[in-house]
C-alpha cells in the first residue's frame, strides 16, 4: 500500500463521517481516527502488498447528516476566537515533531513566550530534519498538530498571540 492510497483512504473516510476506522489484513494494519481538528493515521506493514480491496461505504448515512447540521455553528464561533491570533503555518510536506529527540524536552508549549528566531518544532521530509523557527514573537496559544503526525504544505501548526 503506497503512501497515495493511504491518503484516498484518509479522504474517504474523513467524507463518510466515521470516526474510526481499522483496516488488518495479511501483513498491514492501518488505524485512521478522524476528530474536528485533525486526522491521525497509523500504519504498520511487514511487507509489501501487491492488491488492495476496495472498501464499501460505510452503512450508517445517518451519521454525517447530523455532523453536517452541527458543523456551521462550531467553526463560526472558532473562526471569531482565532482571528486575532497569528496562525504558524507548515513550510513542507513531512512529519511533525515537538522535540528534537524523544529523550529530550519540547520546543515549546502552549502559554509559552516565543521569541522571532525560536524553534518551534521540527519537521521531518524524506529523512531531512528541518527546525521550523518563529516569525514573529508572541505567546503559544494552541499547538494544532500532535507530535509524529504527518503534516501538509500550508497546514496550520501553532496559533500564537501576538500581544
Amino acid at each position: 500500500m503506497d503512501i497515495k492510497e493511504i491518503q484516498n483512504l484518509i479522504k474517504f473516510v474523513a467524507k463518510s463521517g466515521a470516526s474510526e476506522v481499522k483496516l488488518e489484513m495479511d501483513d498491514i494494519k492501518i488505524t485512521i481516527k478522524t476528530g474536528s481538528d485533525s486526522e491521525t493515521t497509523v500504519v504498520h506493514q511487514a511487507a509489501p502488498i501487491a492488491q488492495i480491496p476496495q472498501m464499501a461505504p460505510p452503512s450508517a448515512a445517518i451519521v454525517p447528516a447530523t455532523t453536517e447540521a452541527a458543523a456551521p455553528a462550531t467553526p463560526a464561533a472558532k473562526a471569531d476566537d482565532d482571528s486575532k491570533y497569528i496562525t504558524i503555518k507548515s513550510p513542507i510536506i513531512g512529519t511533525f515533531y515537538r522535540k528534537p529527540s524523544p529523550d529530550k524536552p519540547l520546543f515549546v508549549e502552549v502559554g509559552q513566550t516565543i521569541a522571532e528566531g525560536d524553534v518551534l518544532c521540527i519537521i521531518e521530509a524524506m529523512k531531512l530534519f528541518n527546525e521550523i523557527e518563529s516569525e514573529v514573537s508572541g505567546k503559544i496559544v494552541k499547538i494544532l498538530v500532535d507530535d509524529s503526525s504527518p503534516v501538509e504544505f500550508d497546514q496550520p501548526l501553532f496559533l500564537v498571540d501576538p500581544s
